[in-house]
């Protein structure tokens, strides 16, 4: 598959830094031809911008990116957005690579750890929306037929290997991927891997 543009949306903490070594990667290998790296306004200590007060207002950033089709690569709480996207204009979105997300699924049950507490201490300044309920889109997971890689941690104490195989059964065209030794964080921790896996999903 040709390259085309790709979005990359990061986690809660908001800095469009995280997927930069991912991105530039991806760019020298030549299967990403133009990246977006988004940052988001209020969350993890970017700056607020009084237009932005929820994941509504954030979905609509990335949509003003979507003229044409488009892969997005998304972190957490980004892979929210990147679902609801994906749901909302499925003929823009080529390819998704969801890491480490509920993907806006009900998780509650799957053990993972409460991030609240640790995300407030570490982001005393971060919009308070940020921990507001998800909607739930378990009902509408069937509905996609984009072809998802999953990436997620072994050790992920936030959203545990359960998060993503319960996603793989509801996504029609999945592939899940764990990574061993990794955390939330794997596309920092293990980066390499994940080049590798991205690059050979959006080649397929």
């Amino acid at each position: 598959m040709a390259p085309c543009k790709t979005l990359f949306l990061p986690g809660a903490g908001g800095s469009a830094s995280f997927w930069q070594p991912v991105a530039t990667a991806l760019q020298q290998r030549g299967v990403v031809n133009d990246a977006v790296l988004f940052s988001w306004p209020g969350l993890g200590d970017e700056p607020a911008d009084s237009r932005i007060a929820g994941l509504d207002d954030l979905m609509a950033l990335v949509a003003g990116h979507m003229q044409q089709p488009v892969n997005i690569v998304a972190q957490s709480m980004g892979g929210v957005i990147a679902v609801r996207l994906a749901l909302a204009m499925p003929d823009l979105v080529n390819r998704l690579v969801l890491t480490v997300t509920s993907g806006g699924v009900l998780v509650a049950d799957l053990g993972g750890e409460d991030w609240r507490p640790e995300y407030f201490a570490a982001f005393p300044q971060a919009a308070r929306w940020i921990a507001d309920p998800v909607e739930d889109l378990s009902d509408r997971m069937a509905e996609l037929s984009i072809p998802t890689l999953l990436l997620w941690g072994e050790q992920d104490r936030i959203s545990p290997p359960a998060v993503g195989q319960r996603l793989q059964r509801m996504l029609v065209d999945s592939t899940l991927h764990v990574l061993p030794d990794a955390g939330h964080d794997l596309a920092v921790t293990h980066s390499s891997q994940v080049v590798a896996l991205i690059a050979e999903h959006f080649s397929l």
